[in-house]
């Protein structure tokens, strides 16, 4: 068993473009706490983090850019082809993610824990997880996913997957294979299978806990279910409806979007009447979709919707939560403040990871509100 008296600990890892973030947010659906040991390792050498000026001395000024933050390109091209470079980075950072990884999982509420991690059956996080996970696809699925997601041409995508060893090596320690077509359904299939039979406590998720009451709604109140990769028809429909067709949505595409995000579902009278997508990564809670129908009461809905999103978000130890509001909503500051949120741009927002969150999900025309969740935030300057 793992070092955490009653948790189980799943340690999630595969090479590049495999698809394990899309398996580690199936987690989460499934009821589990997972946290992205690679980002905690980003997070450790970010301005005003622990690691910070070890790596600036270890290093040199150079590194810094004209905001004062390290620069990871930099970096990474320094490590990359330099291994005792790269182990002098690990000998910095490593200690710090492990750190940072005993609070978070000690302080989960959940009884099973997924630690996903590139490296991480190099590292000292193996010996800490219960059963080991790997995602592998085949070749030219990374070649297509790289090359879509990250903008990599064909020769830049196959430098990177053989840059890498061989998915073989990790398969032969694996308690758990995850063989990644392509095909969401399917990828959601073999992780569902997969939970139920070597997780101890599967029967016990959050289907039926996270925003979903036990009591009979009163005339008119609202309340908030959480959707599930099960929900994808409805979801689907519910946005098309909401968005008055300015936005189509498929059974599959919300699919799709499962490997992403989250979806609370606001009711009212027995029909769905809301809808909130929302995420949580790097332990910033990012709400990028909210519909709403044009005649309910606005500042109730929201209240009651944004409420459960942020009890969520909790749940996943999120630090902050952003919301990316566009049309009306994006003009109603008033309720937003009512809410505990303030207009912001990216730039005013101090702490480097929530910052980086704003700048990355800020589309054109949406307004960003903020709110800080925690005030106990990991990787704080020692």
């Amino acid at each position: 068993m793992s070092n955490w008296p009653g948790k189980f600990v799943i340690g999630l890892t595969g090479n590049i473009a495999t698809g394990k973030s899309v398996v580690r947010r199936m987690f989460e659906h499934l009821g589990a706490y997972t946290l992205d040991a690679d980002t905690l390792t980003h997070r450790a050498y970010a301005k005003g983090a622990p690691g910070y000026q070890d790596v600036i001395d270890e290093f040199g000024k150079w590194l810094v850019n004209k905001d004062g933050e390290i620069d990871r390109k930099k970096l990474g091209n320094l490590v990359l082809n330099d291994a005792d470079a790269m182990k002098q980075l690990e000998a910095i950072v490593h200690p710090l993610v492990r750190q940072a990884a005993e609070i978070l999982i000690k302080r989960a509420s959940q009884p099973v824990v997924v630690i996903e991690a590139i490296k991480l059956l190099e590292g000292e996080l193996r010996k800490v997880c219960d059963s080991i996970w790997v995602t592998t696809a085949p070749q030219e699925v990374q070649v297509e996913r790289l090359m879509r997601k990250r903008g990599l041409n064909r020769n830049q995508a196959l430098e990177r997957i053989q840059m890498q060893s061989a998915q073989s090596a990790k398969v032969a320690l694996a308690n758990l294979v995850i063989v990644n077509t392509g095909s969401y359904d399917d990828l959601w299939k073999q992780v569902s299978e997969g939970w139920k039979k070597i997780v101890p406590v599967a029967s016990n998720t959050l289907e039926d806990t996270v925003a979903n009451k036990k009591f009979v709604p009163s005339s008119g109140e609202f309340t908030v279910k959480r959707g599930k990769p099960k929900h994808s028809s409805v979801i689907a429909e519910l946005i098309t409806r909401l968005s008055l067709g300015r936005r189509k949505a498929t059974a599959s595409d919300v699919m799709v979007d499962f490997g992403d995000k989250a979806f609370m579902l606001l009711e009212q009278n027995g029909r769905f009447v809301g809808l909130a997508g929302w995420q949580v990564e790097n332990l910033v809670a990012r709400t990028t979709d909210i519909f709403l129908e044009e005649n309910v009461n606005v500042q109730k809905a929201l209240e009651t919707l944004i409420k459960e999103v942020e009890n969520a978000s909790r749940e996943l130890q999120s630090e902050a939560s952003l919301i990316f509001a566009v049309n009306e909503l994006s003009t109603q500051e008033a309720l937003w403040k009512q809410l505990g949120y303030e207009p912001r741009i990216p730039q005013t927002i101090d702490v480097p990871a929530w910052q980086d969150a704003a700048i990355e999900s800020m589309s054109t025309g949406s307004a960003l509100f903020f709110k800080q969740l925690r005030q106990d935030r990991v990787l704080h300057p020692i």
